[in-house]
């Protein structure tokens, strides 16, 4: 059976405080680890009220801390955002320790809107230009020491200099991350949670087209999807109105705590919100555990994943701990003993 993992973005819901999608988080990883999910991975977003993952890597430290088998990462660190130095060591420090159990996934996206993310890189170089490649070929040489000698970073080390950088993933939602996963030798992530593309085509573009390099020598591709599992479809049904709402209302500009599926049914929607919710639904698998089962299956099979990856989305949290266990019993995980 194909490994299933996690991607949380801790949402932040009406009624409670954001810290609270903090808590929710932890209490997810616990379960998901007892589960039998292969890896637990945290978001990076800014200025976003529906998301409250905003450092990935200080929630990757107090998942790891809580949990003891699962994989536990980032999906991803926006690198635009961040030194390649900085992303080293603070990567460095997670795998000194929890060694075996730490992954890097990257993002090329600043994980935010364009002013908020000129107020996270004002102090840095700010370029027009996609840097993400620069960025990246930076964060290798200072994993390989490979700057010439006259370099002005020649004689940098990332501490702690004996731990190696955990396993490197490219995260990406087009062909052309597709692409560039595979020119590089870096296992990719696909984000079809909200990519517009049919996941089948990138996913073939970066097996094609791979490049083995000193971190990789075969493709490894995961597919990321959001899924809404309850025990009936009915229920399911309700519980997929928050998402609907949410997406309507990001189309507006919008961006509110995940409502309830009470708030959700109040709301007046116009004749182009209900086409915005039928165009989200294409790429939101919402029902009981056997119809979820054949639908992410079909997808699996298309697309030729190594692994999939489930974001939930609901505005109750036991209800998003049950559709995990839901997931986790359809497809077979073996629990933790």
């Amino acid at each position: 059976m194909i490994p299933l993992s996690i991607l949380d973005l801790s949402p932040v819901v009406t009624g409670a405080p954001a810290a609270q999608a903090l808590r929710n988080t932890l209490d997810l990883a616990r379960a998901a680890d007892a589960l039998g999910y292969t890896r637990y991975w945290l978001a990076e977003h800014h200025n976003m009220p529906t998301i409250a993952s905003c450092a990935p890597e200080i929630m990757i430290g107090q998942v790891a801390a809580q949990t003891r088998r699962i994989r536990v990462g980032s999906g991803g660190v926006m690198l635009p955002n961040h030194a390649p130095l900085m992303v080293a060591e603070r990567f460095k420090v997670l795998e000194a320790l929890y060694p075996g159990r730490i992954d890097l996934g990257l993002g090329r996206a600043p994980g935010t809107d364009q002013i908020t993310s000129y107020a996270l890189r004002r102090r840095q170089d700010v370029s027009e230009a996609d840097d993400f490649l620069d960025r990246f070929h930076e964060l290798m040489l200072l994993e390989t020491r490979a700057f010439p000698p006259g370099h002005p970073y020649h004689a940098i080390r990332a501490m702690p200099a004996d731990v190696p950088l955990p396993p490197i993933w490219l995260l990406g939602s087009s062909d052309y991350s597709a692409r560039l996963a595979a020119q590089i030798g870096a296992r990719f992530a696909f984000a079809a949670h909200f990519s517009n593309f049919n996941p089948a085509a990138p996913m073939r573009l970066y097996r094609d087209g791979f490049r083995p390099s000193s971190q990789l020598q075969t493709p490894c591709a995961m597919l990321t999807m959001a899924v809404i599992c309850a025990d009936t479809a009915a229920e399911a049904e309700r519980l997929a109105t928050s998402a609907d709402l949410h997406f309507v209302r990001r189309a507006k500009g919008e961006y509110l705590p995940l409502a309830s599926p009470e708030e959700a049914a109040a709301y007046d929607y116009a004749p182009i919100d209900r086409e915005r919710i039928a165009q989200h639904r294409q790429r939101l698998v919402v029902g009981a555990p056997d119809s979820v089962r054949q639908r992410l299956e079909a997808v699996i099979a298309e697309t030729q994943a190594d692994e999939l990856m489930i974001t939930t989305m609901v505005h109750n949290h036991a209800a998003r701990v049950r559709s995990y266990e839901l997931l986790a019993q359809t497809f077979g995980l073996t629990p933790a003993s």
